[in-house]
């Protein structure tokens, strides 16, 4: 029978090369023998089991980064329902996927339990139905009704998944989207915007650039284009100083017409007289299905699909795709944070 080679890699960081090392030879004669050894399963305490047995570590599979816009009482266009949000987290729990964040992507230092896949939540628009605070007794607490609510409740139930994910922001758009809400359109205060991006930051989840007012950059100059992204980057690092805004989520997957200025550029603001510049690492598409992984040769942060999520189709399509074997074979940790391995 076929002999399996295992490759591993090692996870360099930085600007230094990752090497690819191969298992070294053994003697003709140990081959030999090998070759004549039954073959054996991995081992359940490393390999989680499945309904179709042990996951073979891929770390050159594919990761879903979902979509989701608004989360409200029935699913549509651009929305899923809270009962429907609820069970794709339950999904995606029982199928043995785990959050990631961006960062943890671009710097290739995803550390992911053996036999677990990776998954990038993505939120955009910034809408109410994502996050929402109420006042109990003076007290400010996240709905436990709105995107943010459900998830923090659902991490909570779930040790093995952390706060994470990227919330892609408008802070600047109309009907009640401009950070999560404007007092008169859905009740929320306005001082209360910057405390939620705020809060957003403290807890694990990243921040991402996603235009002023969610602009079909398609349509415009080179300087409105630039505009739209350095004002979308000073907002958030009016609410959160500092913040390093990495990634772009295109408003309906709409490249600018110089599509370099999707990734750098520069504004000047003639109120504090001052040149404001923006970098974006990576830029999100609407759909595409499944990315490949940060360790693949081909995978391009320049222009990652994603999987949306809204009325007329499922996550579950799209995770038993991911389980077959082919294009979309999913990535499968090895639970070695210092290597990458591949059948």
């Amino acid at each position: 029978m076929a002999r399996r080679q295992l490759l591993i890699r090692d996870r360099t960081v930085g600007t230094t090369p990752r090497r690819s090392i191969l298992l070294q030879r053994v003697g003709a004669a140990v081959l030999v023998a090998c070759a004549l050894l039954p073959a054996t399963a991995p081992s359940a305490t490393t390999q989680p089991a499945t309904p179709t047995g042990p996951r073979v570590p891929n770390e050159l599979g594919r990761i879903p980064i979902v979509e989701w816009h608004q989360v409200v009482a029935a699913d549509g266009t651009y929305k899923v329902s809270r009962e429907r949000f609820r069970a794709e987290l339950r999904e995606l729990h029982a199928r043995g996927y785990v959050p990631v964040n961006l960062s943890e992507l671009l710097d290739k230092t995803m550390d992911v339990p053996a036999g677990k896949t990776p998954v990038l939540f993505t939120f955009d628009d910034a809408s109410p139905s994502q996050f929402r605070y109420i006042e109990r007794n003076g007290t400010l607490v996240v709905d436990p009704t709105s995107a943010v609510g459900m998830l923090l409740d659902f991490i909570k139930g779930h040790s093995d998944w952390k706060a994470k994910g990227l919330f892609c922001l408008l802070p600047a758009a109309e009907a009640g989207h401009a950070f999560f809400g404007d007092k008169g359109i859905d009740g929320q205060k306005t001082e209360w915007r910057f405390k939620k991006v705020q809060f957003l930051a403290s807890q694990g989840f990243e921040l991402c650039n996603h235009t002023l007012w969610h602009a079909k950059l398609n349509k415009y100059s080179d300087a409105v284009v630039q505009e739209q992204l350095a004002r979308g980057a000073m907002a958030i690092d009016s609410a959160v100083p500092g913040y390093r805004v990495r990634g772009l989520a295109l408003p309906y997957g709409l490249w600018p017409k110089n599509r370099a200025l999707a990734f750098n550029g520069s504004w000047y603001d003639t109120q504090s007289k001052r040149s404001v510049r923006y970098h974006h690492e990576a830029v999100f598409q609407v759909s595409g299905g499944p990315a490949r992984s940060p360790f693949d040769p081909a995978f391009n942060p320049k222009s990652l699909p994603r999987v949306p999520l809204q009325g007329g189709t499922t996550l579950s399509t799209t995770l038993d795709q991911m389980d077959k074997p082919g294009a979309w074979a999913r990535y499968v940790s090895d639970g070695n944070p210092k290597t990458v391995a591949q059948p």
